[in-house]
C-alpha cells in the first residue's frame, strides 16, 4: 500500500492534488471577491450601498432612490453654506462711490469710480484700498485731481451717507474711511493663516455700481506673489470666485462667514479666467489700528536710497545680486550705523534681499527700536553692519532708478580707468 501511495504522489495524481485542483480556483474567487469588495469600500457610493443593503441579489450598477436622495442632500448643504454665509456678511459690506474732476488738453470733466468696503466697527468705520479712494494720478494726457466727494451706501439701504477718509497707506493698498452712523453691523475677521487650498470662498462686493453681490468659488493659492499695473507687490491669497471691477475693498469669507481677506487684484485679458486676489486679513488688522489711531503706518526705516542689482549689473561690474545703495540721508539708521553709497545690502538677519520690496519686506518684519543685522558688500568682502530702526520720517527712503546706478558705475569705471587705479570702488569712498 505504502508502495502504490508513493507512485500515487509521484505521478501527480494524489488525493492531495486533486484537493489542490478545487481549492486553487475557490481561494483565487474567494480572494478576488474580497478584493473587489475591498476596493469597493475605496468609493463611498458603493460603499454605502453594500453596507445598506440586505441581500446580495439587490446589488445592482444603476443608481438607486436612496443615493439620488443623498446627493441632493449634499447640494442642498452646500447650498444653504452659501445662503448662510450670505446672509451672515452681506450687512458688513458697502458700496462705495467717489466722484472727481478731470483735467486735458480737452478741458475739464467729472467721473464717478465705485468700490466696496467692509465695515470694522458699529460707529462707522470701514476698511478698503487704497486705490478705491486715492484718485489722485497724472499723465502727459490728463490729470485726475482728489476726489470731490465719497458716499457709502449700506446693505439694503438706499441712503448716500458722506464719508471722509481716516488714512491711507499706498504700501500695503488699504485705506479706512469713516461715515456718520452707528448700530452698524461690522465683519467678523477669520485667521488667515489657517486657509486651505481647496476650501470654500465666497467674494462679497458690490461690482459696477451693481449693489450687494456674492459670487463663490474656492480658494486656489496662498501666498501667492503679485505686481499691480504700478509694479508693487502683494502676498495674496488666489481664489476663484469671480471679482470684477468695483470688487476692491470688499470682503472674501470663508464657510463661517469669517473675513479671510481683502478683494483687491485680479487677472484680465484673452485666456485668462477665475484669478481673483485677497489681501489675507492677518496682514491687515495692525495698519488698520495704526491708520485709527495715527492716521498713518508708523514703519522703522533705514535712511537709503537704493535700487536692485539685476543680473547683468552684478555681472557687468562684478557686484553681488543685492540692494545697491545708492545715498545716504544724513543721521538716518543706515548713516548712523555705518552704511555708505555703493554697499551692496545682500542679508537682513541672514535673509537673502535681492530688490528693495524683499529689502522693505524683511524691515517690516521689525519694530521701530528694534536691532536689525544686516550683511554688506563692500571692498571685494562682505560685512555684518548693526542698525538700530527708527520710525520713518515724512519723507520715506526712495529707490534710485536702474539708469542712475548704471551713470554712477559707469562714470567711476571712466575715472577709474583714467586713474589707472584698477577698482571702480575707490568711487563708493570705502
Amino acid at each position: 500500500m505504502d508502495d502504490f501511495n508513493n507512485e500515487f504522489k509521484q505521478s501527480g495524481f494524489s488525493k492531495e492534488n486533486n484537493a489542490k485542483k478545487f481549492l486553487v480556483p475557490f481561494t483565487a474567487s474567494v480572494l478576488g471577491a474580497g478584493l473587489v469588495v475591498g476596493l469597493c469600500f475605496g468609493v463611498p457610493g458603493i460603499k454605502n450601498q453594500l453596507m445598506d443593503s440586505k441581500e446580495p441579489s439587490k446589488f445592482q450598477t444603476s443608481t438607486s432612490s436612496s443615493e439620488i436622495s443623498k446627493d441632493l442632500i449634499d447640494l442642498v448643504e452646500y447650498s444653504n453654506t452659501s445662503v448662510t454665509v450670505a446672509q451672515k456678511v452681506s450687512p458688513s459690506i458697502v458700496g462705495i462711490k467717489i466722484k472727481y474732476s478731470i483735467s486735458s488738453v480737452f478741458g475739464s470733466s467729472e467721473a464717478e469710480a465705485t468700490g466696496s468696503g467692509i465695515i470694522f466697527s458699529e460707529d462707522g468705520y470701514i476698511i478698503t484700498n487704497n486705490h478705491v479712494v486715492s484718485t489722485e494720478s497724472s499723465s502727459s494726457y490728463y490729470a485726475i485731481e482728489e476726489a470731490t466727494s465719497m458716499t457709502v451706501t449700506l446693505y439694503n439701504d438706499s441712503t448716500e451717507y458722506e464719508a471722509k477718509i481716516i488714512g491711507t497707506d499706498e504700501y500695503t493698498d488699504l485705506a479706512v474711511i469713516k461715515i456718520d452712523a452707528s448700530n452698524l453691523t461690522p465683519a467678523t475677521f477669520g485667521n488667515s493663516d489657517n486657509v486651505h487650498v481647496g476650501e470654500f470662498a465666497m467674494a462679497i462686493g458690490c461690482p459696477l455700481g451693481l449693489g450687494s453681490t456674492v459670487t463663490s468659488g474656492i480658494i486656489s493659492a496662498v501666498d501667492r506673489t503679485v505686481n499691480d499695473t504700478s509694479g508693487a507687490e502683494y502676498t495674496c491669497i488666489q481664489t476663484d470666485a469671480a471679482i470684477n471691477s468695483g470688487n476692491s475693498g470688499g470682503a472674501l469669507v470663508n464657510s463661517n462667514g469669517e473675513v479671510i481677506g481683502i478683494n483687491t487684484l485680479k487677472l484680465s485679458g484673452t485666456g485668462v479666467e477665475g484669478m481673483g486676489f485677497a489681501i489675507p486679513i492677518n496682514s491687515t488688522t495692525e495698519i488698520i489700528h495704526q491708520l485709527i489711531e495715527y492716521q498713518t503706518v508708523k514703519r522703522p526705516y533705514i535712511g537709503i536710497s537704493s535700487v536692485a542689482v539685476d543680473e547683468e549689473t552684478a555681472k557687468k561690474y562684478n557686484l553681488p545680486n543685492g540692494v545697491y545703495v545708492y545715498t545716504v540721508e544724513k543721521n538716518s539708521p543706515a548713516e548712523k550705523a555705518g552704511l555708505q553709497k555703493g554697499d551692496v545690502i545682500t542679508k537682513v538677519e541672514g535673509t537673502e534681499v535681492k530688490s528693495v520690496n524683499e529689502l522693505n519686506k524683511e524691515k517690516n518684519k521689525y519694530k521701530i527700536g528694534d536691532t536689525i543685522r544686516l550683511s554688506v558688500y563692500r571692498n571685494s568682502e562682505e560685512n555684518e553692519i548693526s542698525l538700530h530702526l527708527e520710525e520713518t520720517p515724512v519723507e520715506e527712503e526712495t529707490s534710485a532708478t536702474n539708469q542712475e546706478i548704471e551713470d554712477s558705475l559707469f562714470n567711476q569705471n571712466n575715472k577709474n580707468n583714467q586713474q589707472n587705479s584698477g577698482s571702480i570702488f575707490d568711487f563708493f569712498n570705502w
